[in-house]
């Protein structure tokens, strides 16, 4: 996806293995409707095919088809976005926990901000309005999750698998708002 001659094939590629991951999570979501974190996963995971979405149209003939496929990709993005509030709304202590106790005011202040961050974001996305500035701020946003929260987190334990898997998952969701970012401000 780094090439643009390569972009449209990285983006097929990339997009399948993303729905692939994506779907392993609709069983569980199945058998337990009502636990959200199953339904944080799979929204997790396909935010990253949003991302390839978008690439894979970005670089079609100009269209009026092209034009509702990119917004698809961003309606999809806000959706996941919304999903992303969620699971920190209903986890909210699980969220302040992450948050690292040296930032102030406090960790329940930030776990509060980014849920409400996001959900603006989210209806941002959603309703077409100040999308740009909102998914500048969401990419902005994870990218310092990743800083401020998972580097610090696999530092501190580089031998645990969860740490590389969730600071690796934080950077493609940032990977996916950059590229719905790039989208909106005309870039791709």
């Amino acid at each position: 996806m780094q090439f643009r001659r390569t972009a449209r094939l990285g983006a097929v590629l990339l997009g399948a293995i993303y729905l692939f991951f994506a779907v392993r999570w609709i069983p569980r979501i199945i058998a337990q409707p009502l636990v959200y974190d199953s339904w944080g996963n799979f929204f997790e995971q396909f935010s990253l095919v949003s991302g390839a979405w978008i690439v894979f149209f970005s670089d079609a003939l100009p269209s009026p088809e092209r034009q509702r496929a990119l917004q698809i990709g961003r309606y999809v993005f806000g959706v996941c976005v919304i999903s992303f509030t969620l699971e920190q709304a209903l986890y909210i202590h699980g969220t302040a926990a992450f948050v690292p106790k040296w930032i102030p005011p406090s960790q329940m202040f930030w776990a509060i901000a980014t849920t409400v961050a996001f959900a603006l974001a989210a209806i941002a996305l959603l309703a077409g309005l100040m999308a740009r500035l909102a998914s500048k701020l969401t990419t902005v946003m994870i990218v310092l999750f990743g800083l401020l929260v998972w580097v610090p987190i696999v530092i501190a334990d580089p031998h645990t698998h969860m740490n590389w898997a969730g600071i690796a998952q934080n950077y493609l969701i940032a990977g996916a708002a950059w590229i719905t970012s790039d989208y909106l401000t005309g870039k791709l």
